[in-house]
């Protein structure tokens, strides 16, 4: 199989090989592409609210702490 491989020209194996791939699994392909950078969205999405919530609490609790009480 590796020896067929090599005997192909090179634009079959750099161009119409990965051209083929891109057009039988493009969809797949996108489709996955599309999930990863959704996930990776609401990670950094869900990321930015808790450094927020983090903030928001350490804000205030210094502040009521600090300012006597009612």
């Amino acid at each position: 199989m590796r020896e067929l491989f090599r005997s192909l020209p090179w634009w079959v194996r750099w161009v119409a090989i990965p051209a083929i791939v891109l057009v039988v699994f493009g969809g797949l392909i996108t489709s996955v592409l599309t999930w990863v950078m959704s996930l990776m969205f609401k990670i950094l999405v869900c990321a930015a609210l808790i450094a927020l919530l983090i903030f928001l609490v350490r804000k205030f609790t210094a502040s009521s702490s600090s300012g006597g009480g009612w």
